[in-house]
């Protein structure tokens, strides 16, 4: 999904182009990172609190300080760098999948496989459930706005040129990235719709979006947010169908095998954008 580029004021136009750029131009590219992303985050997420038996309280805690030093390293950076950007990107999806597990699940069989009673070291989970979690996110998504709208800041990621403009965007990102693990988990648990289903009515909500992209009274900032907060659910659910047992849906290609063959797609794209940028930051030259 495009984002709409166009600067109407001009005095806008040039401030943000006498300063150097944090955050990466919105194009096809950067959303098929995305989803390649949170799909590695679902896998990856699960990988550590279920295959490796860490449990949900551990592994959020661990992904959240990762998180937290992928962001300082992004932050500290002067330009745009795709490996940084993308990084954090990873560490809020993979922490996404475990905070929402956490919040939502509890240590019933439903939740635990192969007979366990338990999930690791600490509480198992605090047993919300998809809508009460759900309902906790989007208010937090939504104060998270709040403050943005009210601050005067930008919601155009391409000109989020400050560090309080890029503290904003990173909560709201850790926020729907959690917020789009518990939807893509309702839609393959609890929907009926299984993971196959769930993924593809996410991907037609997303074609709406794409549809309501030519409609000059949607704006564009809007429909980006949406699409955000969309693509993780299709990661989550698209994730749980690659690795999930057969006899639940999935193409039980297990969690370690599909983190590993996702991380290398999201390395290769990492690897090109960075070559891309760096032609284009030449061209500027």
């Amino acid at each position: 999904m495009q984002q709409q580029n166009d600067l109407t004021d001009p005095d806008v136009a040039s401030t943000t182009t006498s300063v150097t750029k944090k955050l990466p131009e919105v194009t096809l590219a950067f959303w098929i990172m995305k989803i390649a992303a949170t799909t590695l985050g679902e896998t990856a997420g699960d990988l550590f609190s279920q295959t490796l038996k860490l449990g949900y309280f551990l592994t959020t805690i661990a992904l959240f300080l990762v998180f937290v030093v992928t962001l300082v390293v992004q932050l500290r950076s002067r330009r745009y760098n795709p490996f940084f950007y993308w990084t954090v990107i990873l560490s809020t999806s993979m922490a996404g999948t475990t905070m929402s597990d956490f919040m939502n699940r509890d240590a019933s069989t439903r939740y635990l496989s192969g007979g366990a009673t338990s999930l690791g070291w600490g509480p198992q989970g605090l047993g919300l459930g998809y809508p009460t979690g759900a309902a906790i996110l989007i208010s937090i998504l939504l104060v998270i706005f709040a403050v943005w709208k009210l601050s005067g800041m930008t919601f155009r990621i391409r000109d989020i040129v400050t560090l309080r403009g890029e503290a904003l965007f990173w909560s709201a990102i850790l926020v729907s990235n959690t917020l789009g693990t518990s939807m893509g988990d309702f839609l393959s648990d609890s929907s009926g719709l299984g993971y196959a289903g769930g993924a593809l009515l996410v991907t037609g909500a997303l074609a709406v979006l794409v549809a309501l992209m030519k409609m000059p009274a949607v704006p564009n900032v809007l429909l980006f947010w949406i699409a955000f907060v969309l693509t993780r659910p299709l990661g989550a659910t698209t994730g749980d169908f690659l690795t999930k047992p057969a006899a639940k849906g999935g193409l039980d290609l297990g969690t370690a095998g599909s983190s590993a063959v996702l991380l290398a797609v999201l390395l290769g794209l990492m690897a090109c954008a960075h070559v891309r940028e760096g032609r284009t930051r030449g061209e500027r030259v």
